[in-house]
Order: C-alpha cells, then sequence, then structure tokens
C-alpha cells in the first residue's frame, strides 16, 4: 500500500512563514525540505513532489537540492542514519577503514540500512571536522570525533539500547605569539 504525503493545516501555516522570509519562491526549498523530512522522516520522491506542488516549483529543481545534498533522505532510512566522512582528511586518517569496520559490524554496505530498520550507513563527503577525523555525524546532529574501532563499537552499542552519544566538546588549538608570550 502506498503512503499519501499531506502538509497538515499547521504544516503549511508554518510554510507560510518560512515562505514570507524570502524574496524569491526558490530560496524557501531548503528549510521547507528539512520540515518535510521531519514530518516524514525522509524526502522520498513522493515528498518531493509535494514539496514542488507547496511550493509552486518544479519538481525538478526539489530533487535537484535533495540530490544535493547528503543531509537530506530520497529515502527512507534507518532510525539513526550513520554519515562516515571519507574525504581526503578523513581518509587519510582512516575513514574507509572506520566506514569498511561499521559496513561489517552492521551487516550492510554504504546506502543501505539493517533489516531491523536501526541503522542505514552513508559514506558523505566533508562534514567539515576536518582537524578531528575520522569522524562520522549521526542522523543529521552529534558528531563524533576521533573515531576508532572501539569508539564506534560503543557509539552502535550505545545507540541500540536508545543513547544518542553525548556531545564531545574539543577545544581548538591555541596559537602563541612568541612575540609577546600570549595566546592570540
Amino acid at each position: 500500500m502506498e503512503m499519501t504525503y499531506e502538509f497538515s493545516k499547521e504544516d503549511l501555516a508554518e510554510i507560510e512563514k518560512i515562505k514570507a522570509k524570502y524574496p524569491d519562491k526558490k530560496s524557501p526549498v531548503m528549510p521547507v525540505l528539512w520540515l518535510a523530512q521531519e514530518k516524514f522522516g525522509h524526502v522520498e520522491p513522493e515528498v518531493q513532489q509535494l514539496v514542488a506542488r507547496t511550493l509552486d516549483l518544479p519538481a525538478a529543481h526539489v530533487y535537484g537540492v535533495v540530490s544535493f545534498y547528503t543531509q537530506y533522505y530520497g529515502k527512507k532510512m534507518g532510525k539513526y542514519v550513520l554519515d562516515v566522512c571519507t574525504t581526503t582528511s578523513c581518509q587519510l586518517c582512516g575513514g574507509y577503514e572506520i566506514l569498511h569496520y561499521i559496513e561489517d559490524k552492521l551487516g550492510i554496505k554504504a546506502g543501505e540500512t539493517t533489516k531491523d530498520g536501526l541503522f542505514s550507513i552513508q559514506s558523505v563527503e566533508c562534514l567539515g571536522a576536518c582537524g578531528y577525523a575520522p569522524m562520522m555525524q549521526i542522523t543529521n546532529g552529534v558528531y563524533c570525533n576521533h573515531l576508532t574501532k572501539e569508539k564506534v563499537d560503543t557509539i552502535i552499542d550505545g545507540l541500540r539500547a536508545g543513547r544518542m552519544p553525548e556531545f564531545e566538546s574539543i577545544p581548538m588549538p591555541q596559537h602563541l605569539d612568541e612575540s609577546t608570550n600570549k595566546i592570540g
């Protein structure tokens, strides 16, 4: 049975508020896609069509945004989406090794979802945390940095128990100005 996707009256009111913030009709597509993804858990093609109709935009424009950004899920995903960065910095620090370790641990490949619907894995481009490589992001939220196999085991075991990892504060390196002997 195919699901019919519709926005509620409250959703439509929120979309009108979003549209009012922008000077043209293409600009609200990203926040409206976020709203749709929050509501439906993904923005597969039927949801993209709904967004396009609601914003009076070509479906190709909405698809282009969804297919460009890995944060939009163009298909149904697991409860926890593990976005493993495999761009150069993470790659050089073991990003692919971590990706393959997670694939082996969960018994699926990047782009797939576990049979129980708990986990999906994606190999993604830069998540902007190159200094903390290898790293991954969980369901567009928590960043997990300096990954090791042991750390991955702890994270996945915690997620299976319904515990999202805590935010990990990593201090930025300080620069010492040798002429003044002060940090600045």
